[in-house]
């Protein structure tokens, strides 16, 4: 399906959500309907399904799901954004779930403060994308399979700048 710029923007509903697989994980199974603040919401969402998911999941079937997810995200929103004639729309929030996966996947074990710290660093790096960022940011933008990869590398910078600080803080302390 070709994409007209031109388009007006699809308007975000459960009905949209539900219409196809990709856009239910690009929107990360709904926290990206959050009219106030999705991806703080979706990686909220992602903080308590990694949490949920451990009980399960040893480190190395966490990383290989963190790996498939990655890839399956990348599908997901190339497909999603797409759809929503958008090129990086903020209802997309698979790439900050992944990201934070790949935080607390590389970082724990952490006891509920040094998760919060871990959310609230993350969150600063995506939100305000100072230097790396801002430059992962620009890198890859548009529609098809650059720009779905777009939406995500922004963010996993972002992750790699909070593991960074992270990392520092472990050293110096």
């Amino acid at each position: 399906m070709p994409v007209h710029y031109d388009a007006p923007p699809v308007p975000l509903t459960l009905r949209f959500l539900l219409v196809h697989p990709a856009h239910f994980i690009a929107l990360g199974c709904g926290a990206g309907l959050a009219r106030t603040a999705p991806g703080t919401v979706g990686t909220a969402w992602a903080w308590l399904a990694f949490l949920l998911l451990q009980h399960w999941l040893d480190p190395w079937r966490m990383g290989l799901l963190i790996g498939f997810s990655l890839l399956g995200g990348w599908w997901a929103c190339t497909v999603t954004a797409r759809a929503l004639r958008v090129a990086d729309p903020g209802a997309i929030v698979w790439d900050e779930v992944v990201a934070f996966w790949l935080i607390l996947w590389l970082a724990m074990p952490m006891g509920f403060w040094g998760q919060f710290s871990a959310f609230v660093l993350f969150r600063f790096f995506d939100a305000v994308k100072p230097g790396p960022v801002a430059w992962a940011d620009s890198l890859f933008k548009g529609f098809g399979w650059r720009g779905g990869w777009g939406i995500l590398f922004d963010d996993l910078v972002a992750a790699f700048c909070t593991l960074l600080v992270i990392a520092l803080w472990r050293f110096f302390s």
